[in-house]
């Protein structure tokens, strides 16, 4: 059945499932919808079956089943949904008569798929990488199910707390016509209201040649809940329409007078003779009938009001509908080239907290895509033998659909409640187990040997039961980037002397430090490190086999010359007091969305520490203990680009009754007057300045919080001489409060909720730490000149967000899958099995234009010549999320206001492939 919807799209007539229009009077689009949360205060399966309705009644099951049972009562009737993991679980419960009806339902456009993700993801701690994953597995089910009927055409993120500008260049890369989101800081709204300004179009990239990357974008006018007064779910307690008249209460005249004022009211405020009003919310139309019913009669009491002069106009709509008529209306719109960070609702209330809330859920998502990408290399390299072989039947499905739920905008966000947070952590474990029996299988294939393999997930704090107790192992070390890595590998050992296999500088032992000994918490009992520098072949592994020489004591670190016994720090980690809403100005407290420290002054743990120090052949070393809750290890690696940081931190002490909020503050001479750079998702890096906005004056209540903005992959300042990048391991918050200074939130631990829905404080504590949460990170360290940074801290992203997978066994061997190396300017992105024959293949240009002057140009790649496993039998280029041909993509063309364009330049891969060169005009 060919859908209606998507014809019109192409030939540029009205959409045949939209309801017609009135020229010359103000339309209302009414838009039947449903919010709801991959999990938040309840689990995802809780959610999704309406179980623990003592904390939230939610039932998705019930809510699929009503809208489909309401609809098909009245052709006129619309409904949007969006998160495709809730539909998938609903989908596939449904017989063959169900399943045929709703399919019938989408072809006539009377139930509309946006967005289409997997999740709504969040826009301020989620990687690039992860979000397109994450689409790609809805948009993908949305297809196979639906065809191009079912495909979305409109981005919907009514909920995240603040919009990034790479998820709006990713938007437009998939073929989005145009952005819908709810939320934007309140002086904001305020100037673009009074300036009609709340639709634009969003130019997303500085690199991309406009419009590739150019975005329609429009702000709900009440976030994503309906008009005050106008809300009939079950959860409701607005009163229904009254329409006998020979009953009391008739109130169809009331209810006809207060939507016809609101109407006119949100008229003003807006551009157009179209106005949309998203009437639902949050797990609503559990009984579509309800809402339906009462909307059946405003839509038929507001339009008989024409035939007494009245010029509006209500119908039935979807966003794609409205877009269309928007589009119609052939204007120029205004041009924005920013994002929407940091988010706050009112003066004190900047909600920046969640960019670090939650760091060891944030850092187990972040390693979790790491091990999901060399999963699906591995399967890709393996065949079908990785998917079941010697050590048994393994998929990449399970951690795919983990890491897809992860991103949800309540979950690597850290904005849900514990028990919540617990689920998704065990969803990711559940899918690492499934891998590591895949990627077991594969590795098995290619060296020839089935002997088991063991993997140490938790090397972070030296704890490896099988590298501890074994007199002689191997280390397959896997790399999943297109180009080799030297990378420090440190195993837990016992012994003091080691011989790893060829590698060129000899390896060291070193004691394990006293922190680490205190977090392991009795999962380990090594006393020493072996340290050894290892070289791994790009999308491939290398093998090192390791003897045991000699047992006895830990050596005695090695000083290093006239070492002090404490050292003053450049590098200072400092806590800020959580306000508790006891304060003159406002009662809002700190919590997991919002930060407000109670003073602009933050607290020194210590100005000095207690040190260790270490030198040898591969490695100097400074162990700091600022406090006993607080230690960092600074390291430079022999002929490494960077200084490593690794901190410490936790048990946070409660004791005082003062949440915490603890930051590393790095200082340095360096001038750059108010002006620090943030990665925006870990791509493209935007300009920020302290106390501006560059959309509007802003009035700065918060001089912290308010300067705070998300720190995916990296940060830096510079002048003309030098530059500080700091590259993190995982989404954290951060800043620039004072010239030459950049700081980075790495923990937090409160004692209030901020009243933003969850309900509980962020008091995080486990099973193994009672007494609150420790958490350990890295963060790496470079200076050089501005014109060379680029590519110094760009590689290091790269290889931080792509660590090489360590795992101990018995053979040796050295493989990669690769014939070439890819050249520095291209990542490779996605190597991932599409179907039985098909691989679904992604390239990256990861250079921003005019980032590096060697770097930034033009690159071409031979892909016949690129794999050494795979035959290259032809190639055919999809759009970013891979469920659209790229020759078919077609969008809508806007227009902007004169004087607001700038130029981008397009940073262009050219594919050598047997059917010929295939141009890439993106990025991705």
């Amino acid at each position: 059945v060919e859908c209606s919807y998507f014809k019109i799209l192409l030939v540029g007539k009205a959409l045949n499932s939209c309801h017609a229009t009135k020229p010359g009077m103000l339309n209302v689009h009414l838009v039947p919808h449903t919010h709801d949360d991959v999990g938040w205060l309840k689990t995802v399966d809780q959610y999704f079956y309406g179980d623990r309705n003592d904390i939230q009644h939610a039932g998705v099951q019930y809510i699929l089943d009503s809208v489909v049972d309401q609809l098909l009562k009245n052709p006129d009737r619309r409904f949007i949904y969006v998160e495709t993991a809730f539909f998938y679980r609903w989908w596939k419960q449904q017989t063959d008569d169900m399943q045929n009806t709703v399919k019938q339902l989408v072809n006539e456009g009377r139930l509309e798929f946006v967005n289409g993700g997997w999740c709504m993801s969040d826009e301020a701690t989620t990687h690039y990488s992860a979000v397109i994953d994450q689409m790609t597995m809805g948009l993908r089910f949305l297809n196979d199910t639906f065809g191009h009927c079912g495909r979305p055409r409109v981005a919907w993120h009514i909920d995240p707390f603040g919009h990034a500008r790479e998820h709006a260049s990713m938007f437009a890369q998939m073929g989005y016509d145009g952005f819908f989101f709810g939320r934007l800081d309140y002086q904001d709204r305020n100037r673009r209201m009074v300036a009609r300004e709340q639709e634009m179009l969003w130019r997303a990239s500085e690199s991309l040649t406009p419009p590739m990357a150019d975005l329609f974008t429009g702000i709900l006018p009440n976030g994503y809940n309906p008009p005050e007064g106008f809300c009939w779910d079950q959860s409701c307690d607005d009163p229904p329409i009254r329409d006998d008249p020979d009953l009391e209460d008739y109130n169809v005249d009331d209810v006809v007078t207060r939507f016809l004022h609101i109407a006119h009211g949100q008229a003003l405020v807006y551009k157009t003779n179209h106005i949309i009003m998203t009437m639902g919310s949050d797990f609503q139309y559990e009984n579509a009938n309800l809402w339906y019913k009462n909307l059946d009669k405003l839509i038929r009491y507001v339009n008989q009001m024409q035939s007494n002069g009245s010029e509006v106009n209500v119908l039935y709509s979807t966003p794609s509908c409205y877009l269309q008529e928007l589009h119609r209306v052939n204007l120029t719109w205004p041009l924005k080239g920013d994002d929407f960070f940091p988010y706050a609702d009112s003066a004190h209330d900047f909600w920046t907290g969640y960019f670090t809330s939650r760091p060891a859920l944030k850092r187990y998502e972040r390693i979790s895509n790491s091990y999901l990408q060399t999963c699906k290399q591995l399967e890709v390299l393996g065949g079908p033998i990785s998917r079941k072989g010697p050590f048994g039947a393994g998929d990449s499905e399970t951690l795919k659909k983990a890491m897809a739920v992860a991103q949800h905008h309540d979950a690597v966000s850290g904005t849900e409640k514990q028990h919540v947070a617990n689920d998704y952590a065990r969803k990711l474990a559940n899918g690492w187990a499934h891998c590591q029996v895949l990627v077991s299988n594969t590795l098995s294939s290619l060296s020839g040997s089935s002997a088991p393999r063991v993997y140490c997930e938790h090397l972070n704090i030296s704890v490896c039961p099988l590298t501890e107790t074994s007199k002689k192992f191997s280390v397959n070390v896997y790399n999943p980037l297109a180009r080799p890595v030297s990378w420090p590998v440190r195993l837990p050992v016992n012994g003091t002397a080691y011989i790893p296999h060829s590698i060129p500088t000899p390896p060291q032992v070193v004691p394990v430090s006293q922190a680490t000994a205190a977090v392991r918490r009795g999962r380990g009992y090594a006393v020493n490190e072996l340290l050894f520098q290892v070289q791994a072949p790009p999308l491939g592994y290398s093998t090192y086999s390791v003897s045991l020489l000699q047992n006895g004591p830990p050596s005695p670190p090695s000083p290093l010359p006239r070492a002090p016994t404490a050292v003053q720090n450049k590098v200072w980690v400092l806590w800020y007091n959580a306000s508790d809403g006891n304060n003159s100005e406002s009662i809002q407290m700190s919590g997991a969305y919002i930060f407000r420290p109670n003073t602009s002054t933050p607290f020194i743990i210590s100005k000095t520490a207690k040190i260790e120090t270490l030198q040898n052949s591969v490695v100097q070393e400074v162990r700091q203990w600022f406090s006993p809750w607080v230690s960092q290890v600074v390291r430079l690696y022999t002929d490494s680009r960077a200084l490593e940081l690794e901190w410490t931190v936790g048990p946070v002490p409660i004791g005082d009754d003062l949440g915490k909020e603890v930051i590393s503050r790095l200082d340095s001479s360096i001038n750059s007057s108010g002006v620090f750079y943030t990665d925006s998702n870990g791509r493209e890096v935007l300009q920020r300045r302290k106390d501006y906005r560059p959309t509007w004056n802003l009035r700065q209540s918060e001089p912290i919080a308010g300067n705070y903005y998300p720190i995916n992959s990296r940060a830096y300042i510079k002048d003309d001489k030098d530059q500080l990048t700091v590259v993190t391991d995982r989404s954290q918050g951060g800043g620039s409060i004072q010239d030459g200074s950049l700081e980075i939130m790495l923990h937090r631990r409160l004692l209030y909720d901020d009243v933003r829905g969850v309900g509980e404080p962020l008091n995080e504590t486990s099973d193994i730490y009672p007494e609150g949460l420790v958490v350990r990170g890295r963060h790496l360290l470079s200076l050089s000149p501005p014109a060379m940074a680029a590519d110094t801290h760009r590689p290091l992203a790269q290889e931080f967000s792509s660590l090489p997978l360590s795992q101990p066994y018995w053979r040796r061997f050295k493989f990669s899958g690769l014939q070439a190396v890819l050249p520095p300017a291209v990542h490779l992105l996605t190597v991932s099995q599409w179907d039985q024959d098909t691989v679904l293949l992604r390239l990256e240009h990861q250079y921003q234009a005019s980032e590096s002057k060697e770097h930034s140009q033009p690159v071409t790649v031979n892909l016949q010549k690129l794999f050494s496993t795979l035959d290259m039998l032809g190639v055919s280029e999809m759009n970013l999320s891979a469920n659209q041909w790229k020759d078919e993509m077609t969008r809508l063309d806007w227009k902007a206001e004169s004087g607001t364009h700038h130029t981008g330049v397009t940073n262009q891969l050219c594919l050598l492939s047997p059917l010929g060169c295939v141009k890439t005009a993106d990025l991705l």
